[in-house]
């Protein structure tokens, strides 16, 4: 009988060694997962209530009547702030005048960081010091930015208006009023070409250089590597500029108040020349300068279901032309 009973507790040994395993392995995910969320608590309070919880406000205002003072009599509209927004002139001119600013800048925007990129990716004397150069814009503030070009573009002695008198004696030529979308483009493109033309530039460096090697043994030119092998492989991050300038262009506010002729800095109730008024500035002046914060709200949910929409339609188009290296 002592030997059934030694049989089985030398039997149950096993078992109880592997309920032991399995209760400390258990104890020791649970601290690892609780670390983690202890770690990732900062930012996920942060989201919440940063992110998340403003968003879910904005949405349930645009429902609302609510014009910043009427908070203990707000009441509730359904969709006359959307109908209203769809209904307006000003937020369809401004509607207009964004997608004319996007459609002009991006493609010409992208176009210029990539042939800075292309050209500084060459073995060129004194690389580090364009690089240097070419990206100094990108980390200037707006605002110095915004000066800079309305000293470059004053009628009474700006450098571009004395540039073109050399050829052209007696110019005179107010661009901030006469051409101010003109001056809008170029500014934003000449803003953004550095930071671009970094990240162009990281993507040519993860390019292996075999592939070009290998297609000018085969006799192609540069500009047939450039095309056919280059680009080809730079694509998606053609693709991810294109989608973050759709989005960054969309959302333009400080720039065209910026650049108002006699406008020092941003203030409520600052409207920029009618051709740079844009859908964020006229959601700003709802808000902030005639306190319709339900409207405002609403105007900015209808630009986010567009940024949205275009994201979408660019992410579902990008399999025609952007290369991956694997089949999709």
């Amino acid at each position: 009988m002592k030997n059934g009973d030694d049989a089985m507790s030398a039997a149950a040994r096993p078992i109880a060694g592997s309920s032991v395993r399995a209760v400390a392995w258990r104890r020791r995910s649970a601290r690892r997962a609780l670390t983690f969320y202890a770690f990732l608590s900062p930012w996920l309070v942060g989201f919440a209530l940063l992110t998340a919880l403003p968003l879910a406000v904005a949405l349930l205002m645009s429902f609302t009547d609510y014009d910043g003072f009427n908070l203990d009599r707000v009441g509730f509209v359904g969709l006359e702030n959307y109908t209203r927004a769809l209904a307006d002139p000003d937020a369809q001119h401004a509607l207009q005048r964004t997608l004319i600013l996007m459609v002009t800048v991006v493609p010409i925007g992208v176009g210029v960081q990539l042939a800075l990129a292309l050209l500084l990716d060459q073995r060129l004397r004194f690389s580090g010091l364009l690089r240097t150069i070419f990206y100094l814009p990108h980390v200037i503030p707006v605002v110095g930015g915004a000066w800079v070009w309305k000293l470059f573009t004053d009628p009474n002695g700006g450098l571009l208006n004395a540039i073109i008198g050399i050829f052209s004696p007696d110019t005179y030529i107010r661009w901030l009023v006469e051409y101010p979308t003109v001056v809008l483009s170029v500014f934003v493109i000449w803003a953004a070409a550095g930071g671009g033309m970094v990240i162009f530039l990281a993507g040519l460096q993860g390019i292996p250089t075999e592939y070009r090697e290998a297609a000018m043994i085969d006799g192609a030119s540069p500009w047939q590597v450039t095309r056919f092998v280059t680009l080809p492989l730079l694509s998606p991050v053609i693709f991810f500029q294109v989608v973050v300038g759709v989005i960054a262009t969309l959302q333009i506010l400080q720039q065209p108040i910026l650049l108002t002729p006699g406008i020092t800095g941003i203030s409520p109730g600052t409207v920029p020349p009618r051709d740079n008024y844009v859908f964020v500035g006229h959601a700003y002046n709802a808000i902030f300068v005639n306190h319709l914060f339900g409207y405002g709200a609403a105007l900015l949910w209808i630009l986010f279901a567009l940024v949205l929409l275009l994201t979408l339609v660019l992410f579902r188009t990008s399999g025609r032309w952007v290369f991956y290296g694997v089949q999709q």
